[in-house]
């Protein structure tokens, strides 16, 4: 069939629809000529079409409760609305005119028979923003299916488990056996079984000079490092990267499914982040540590091109960031020293958020009968080498080698306590960042008590009001007729949409007690805990990644052209369907702020 004129059946939805669609959808569809004014559908009633605009403009309103109506979106050519109508038998927003239009008709009969046949176009109109997200990334990108293999679906080696009384020589034999790189260990003096593998038995041996008929138990390794079946592998492979460790354990229910290992992971999928690992693992020096983290943003670059989903891609950047940094500061830090002081990260690296290096946010809890007068200098030795790994210095020097940034357990608690009273301004602003904190390097234990008394803060109304207001500090980058609002530069997705959401999320958490770091993990939580309505919980993750992954692609661009990224987007530059995801994801935004403003009694 000859394809109609002016219909692009190539852009979402309608290239989610199968030949037979296509062929349906030519063949029934009309073109309708409306006058200025004219009511196309009004809400609450069905409608006999679903509408592609071919020119001019349509205006979205809805109805409020108390009578009248309000602008609610408003469309273009290309841009498809009256699906719901035609689907719900009821419109929802009334839509009308805005000088003449010409618009494709599709009737209601042949639009149902579309979303019938069609699952991944029916998923375009029926689900939110997630499923509008992955069918947009699945249309629109190339795909490497080793990205999508499973834990499960991966080459398990099975799990040797043997007794704690074993001897290191029997132990070595069964590894030999049974053709594995790792026993898991019972012993009745814990819950759970550890894990023993080759490479300790040897260091056993030949470092420890432990004799051969000594026992593995005081050997094994606890607790487990697990993951799912259901686990990308991918996010396996991360989790190996963090924690340092080339084998983890596979759980199926409440037993063990078996082992994976890194050269599992590599059989399928081969990763420069690995040699990243490996490189940091050998590096001794701050010139070679400096030389593994140098390919950190190829990495991304290759991952983004390559489909991995952003919050895989930024949990393998945050592993691979927090390594980097753990082993600088064990270069600046003499072992006696390092179980008296904490490093922490904060921002969106401690949110596990960063993708591309942007500066330096950190900080210090020092033990409070440390004594060490070489303490400042080693901090500025720690930030001056951070910056050479390619970490840009902080422009609001939140980091270690400022002594407000470097305090003890005592200090922290009273820092944090005058926050409790003097909540304006800067003071709001470390918070913030505060709120965010992980630690990365030395003793974590000291870190505990300086997140209880961030956490009380929690419960003071007071603060929280203040807190969350900053919230609405930037305005939703969106026009009165709901589209998306841009000037020169294009519109700056952090201040828009990204800080939103993430200091939105931060508030709600803090004032439930929530302890998450992430923003993924506290939205969660707080829609486990009825915080949080659903449809909200569910878009605003995806919220994040549309944003996460614009900014991302922007900012590498910037870089190909040799300038220094920031968080514009130019929006005129976008494809039609990143336009129109970004519209969507805003309207979520709008709608998230509004939540907030309910939750904590805030005025504009």
């Amino acid at each position: 069939m000859d394809p109609v004129p002016g219909l692009d059946l190539d852009q979402p939805p309608f290239d989610l629809l199968d030949d037979a669609g296509r062929a349906r959808l030519q063949a029934g569809v009309d073109l309708g000529f409306h006058g200025d004014g004219t009511t196309l559908i009004e809400a609450g009633r069905a409608s006999p079409h679903a509408y592609v605009l071919l020119k001019g403009r349509v205006h979205a309103y809805q109805p409020q409760a108390g009578g009248g109506e309000t602008h609610f979106a408003d469309y273009g050519p290309g841009d498809v609305f009256g699906a719901w109508a035609v689907m719900a038998g009821r419109a929802r927003l009334t839509y009308r005119t805005d000088g003449e239009c010409l618009a494709f008709l599709i009737p209601a009969e042949v639009f149902r028979r579309l979303v019938d046949d069609n699952p991944r176009f029916a998923a375009w109109f029926h689900e939110g923003l997630a499923t509008k997200g992955q069918l947009a990334f699945s249309a629109g990108r190339r795909w490497t299916p080793e990205l999508a293999t499973r834990v499960g679906d991966a080459d398990l080696a099975p799990a040797e488990r043997v007794a704690s009384t074993l001897s290191v020589a029997a132990a070595t034999r069964r590894l030999r056996e049974r053709g594995v790189d790792c026993l898991l260990v019972d012993d009745p003096a814990h819950d759970g079984p550890g894990i023993v593998t080759r490479t300790d038995l040897l260091e056993a041996l030949a470092l420890d000079r432990l004799p051969l008929e000594a026992p593995v138990g005081p050997l094994a390794n606890r607790p487990l490092l697990c993951v799912d079946p259901g686990d990308a592998l991918f996010q396996a492979m991360a989790a190996m990267t963090e924690h340092r460790v080339e084998r983890v354990v596979v759980r199926r229910g409440e037993g063990i499914g078996g082992t994976l290992g890194i050269a599992e992971v590599l059989s399928h999928f081969a990763s420069h982040s690995h040699l990243i690992g490996l490189r940091l693992a050998r590096a001794r020096t701050l010139d070679e540590i400096t030389r593994a983290a140098g390919g950190m943003t190829a990495l991304i670059r290759g991952l983004s091109r390559q489909g991995v989903r952003m919050p895989d891609l930024m949990q393998l950047v945050s592993a691979l960031n927090g390594r980097v940094m753990a082993q600088i500061f064990e270069l600046v830090t003499p072992p006696e020293v390092r179980e008296r002081v904490c490093l922490l990260v904060m921002g969106s690296e401690g949110r596990r958020e960063q993708l591309l290096k942007t500066d330096q946010d950190n900080a210090l809890v020092v033990a409070d009968d440390l004594d060490w007068p070489e303490l400042a200098a080693a901090m500025s030795r720690f930030s001056q080498a951070l910056a050479q790994a390619g970490y840009p210095p902080c422009p609001g020097r939140v980091m270690v080698d400022n002594p407000h940034w470097r305090l003890t357990a005592s200090q922290w608690r009273t820092r944090i306590a005058h926050w409790r009273h003097d909540h304006g301004g800067g003071t709001a602003l470390d918070l913030s960042i505060a709120l965010d904190a992980r630690p990365v390097a030395g003793n974590a234990t000291l870190f505990a008590p300086v997140k209880d008394a961030l956490m009380a803060l929690g419960s003071d109304g007071i603060l929280m009001h203040h807190l969350a207001g900053a919230t609405l500090r930037f305005d939703t980058p969106l026009t009165f007729f709901g589209r998306v609002r841009g000037d020169a530069q294009g519109i700056d997705l952090k201040k828009g949409g990204i800080f939103p959401v993430v200091h939105g999320l931060r508030c709600l958490a803090l004032r439930h007690g929530i302890r998450a770091t992430g923003s993924i993990e506290r939205c969660e939580a707080l829609v486990a805990a009825g915080h949080l309505p659903h449809g909200l919980g569910r878009d605003l993750p995806q919220v994040l990644n549309v944003f996460q992954r614009m900014r991302l692609e922007a900012q590498l661009a910037t870089l190909d052209h040799g300038r220094i990224p920031d968080n514009h987007v130019d929006t005129g530059g976008l494809r039609r369907l990143d336009r129109e995801l970004l519209r969507d994801a805003l309207h979520v935004v709008k709608e998230f702020r509004d939540h907030v403003r309910r939750a904590f009694h805030l005025q504009d």
